[in-house]
């Protein structure tokens, strides 16, 4: 018997019984339905966390500290414990690290008319200031011999009136500074700066005001003054350009946060208490983690909290996918209910197929096939149908959810892999409900079978 006869029998034979069979399907399509939407529910939270987390930072990126810096004159040597760029070589020689850069900070006061703010800038190198997303502006020309400045979107929050004091948060209302279009007179001598302010004239007091720089910004990072990112609070400048700028101001003085020796000397380098290390793939950032603090220094990443909550998430999704599955396991109780009446059904149909010399293959395959049919159009509607209960849920939870009527968090998410596995296993738990009935009509006697009534 052809493969399309036997698809035009199963059908016959399933359209013979219209409400037995739509009940069936219906079964289908509710087991479907449910694990579809429960699995979307358990992907849509490990989405929403993972966008979450990289909203905080690179999913790529460790973040390295040392704060030691030699501080602890016990040591035989000292600059041991030093970050410099030396030992940025030595991380890019570990495995999956595609590179690593320092980042030198400094306090800087920043004046602009009536305004003052004591403003934290980072140097860091041009290629790792591609990673801000800037809202207004550009990114600094690296031909320039000038600094200039990306500022973090809430940068200004910091500055306040040097006459009443007051500032953003004495206030709740933004500061009157403008960074783009206006230069920014910038003091790098901060303590010097305090000095001569607060000068009553005794000894040792700084008697001349220190050198006021004046900077220009090139970009401001993308957000209001009510969002955050990693860069929203500081002003990041080119890393080798702030060097020369500090040995410029600090000329054979130390340098604010840098270490000295024992006789109170600057060193001839630059120490970094901050780095960060980028690796070629998410899942080879714990093991390039670990490298690094067996190197004695301390880090972390986002995937280290990635995973744990990852993690959780996994234990959600397993029981939201298990509270799924028992709806279609219950569907598969009804294929086969209907695949063994109708057998009950059909016996002396079955017996004549056999004493026509019908293949007993060919009569499992005509019961394996109903059975697949029925799942099959029961799989595929109930996708459907998680479909559209999934831009409900989108539509109505996740904004009360989340607090977001944009869209841009979903509680729900139904990949196309889940949807065709779906189907795929929807046909695949028919045809194992209708394996025991199809055999049950093999082994029927055709002359029994003949004479039942």
């Amino acid at each position: 018997m052809r493969f399309l006869d036997l698809l035009q029998m199963s059908a016959n034979n399933l359209l013979r019984r219209k409400l037995r069979t739509f009940l069936t399907v219906l079964g289908v399509i509710i087991g479907t339905a449910s694990i579809v939407v429960m699995i979307s529910l358990g992907i849509g939270l490990k989405q929403n966390i993972m966008d979450q987390y990289a909203s905080y930072g690179s999913l790529t990126a460790i973040e390295i500290y040392n704060y030691d810096r030699g501080g602890d004159n016990d040591k035989t040597n000292p600059e041991d414990s030093f970050m410099t760029d030396e030992t940025m070589k030595l991380f890019e020689a570990i495995p999956h690290v595609t590179s690593a850069y320092p980042q030198l900070r400094c306090e800087v006061i920043m004046r602009q008319g009536v305004y003052e703010g004591d403003i934290s800038m980072f140097g860091i190198p041009y290629e790792a200031m591609k990673n801000i997303d800037i809202g207004e502006g550009t990114l600094p020309d690296p031909n320039s011999p000038e600094m200039e400045m990306i500022v973090g979107n809430r940068a200004p929050q910091y500055f306040r009136n040097s006459k009443t004091g007051k500032g953003f948060w004495d206030e709740g209302a933004s500061i009157d500074v403008q960074f783009m279009g206006r230069p920014m007179f910038t003091i790098f001598d901060t303590e010097g700066y305090y000095q001569y302010r607060y000068s009553s004239g005794e000894e040792g007091q700084a008697k001349n005001p220190p050198k006021k720089y004046m900077l220009k910004t090139a970009g401001m990072v993308s957000g209001g003054e009510n969002d955050w990112s990693q860069y929203s609070y500081g002003v990041y400048v080119d890393l080798e350009k702030l060097k020369t700028q500090l040995k410029q101001v600090y000329k054979k003085r130390p340098i604010p946060g840098q270490p000295t020796t024992k006789k109170g000397k600057p060193y001839s380098y630059f120490v970094y208490e901050n780095a960060t290390v980028n690796v070629d793939d998410m899942n080879n950032v714990m093991e390039v983690q670990t490298a690094i603090n067996n190197m004695g220094f301390e880090a972390n990443s986002q995937m280290e909290w990635l995973q744990q909550s990852q993690e959780q998430s996994n234990m959600v999704q397993a029981v939201l996918g298990g509270i799924g599955a028992v709806s279609l396991f219950v569907a598969a109780i009804g294929i086969a209910n209907t695949m063994m009446m109708s057998i009950y059904e059909r016996t002396k149909e079955i017996g004549v197929i056999k004493v026509l010399g019908c293949a007993m293959g060919n009569i499992r395959s005509m019961f394996l096939i109903e059975a697949g049919f029925i799942g099959f159009i029961g799989g595929v509607v109930g996708v459907g149908l998680s479909y559209g209960i999934s831009f409900l849920v989108n539509k109505f939870l996740a904004a009360a959810y989340y607090g977001m009527a944009d869209g841009s968090w979903k509680l729900s998410i139904i990949p196309a892999w889940l949807a065709l596995a779906s189907v795929g296993f929807a046909v695949l738990i028919g045809m194992m409900a209708g394996f025991f009935p199809a055999l049950r009509a093999m082994k029927l006697s055709p002359l029994a079978a003949i004479r039942n009534e």
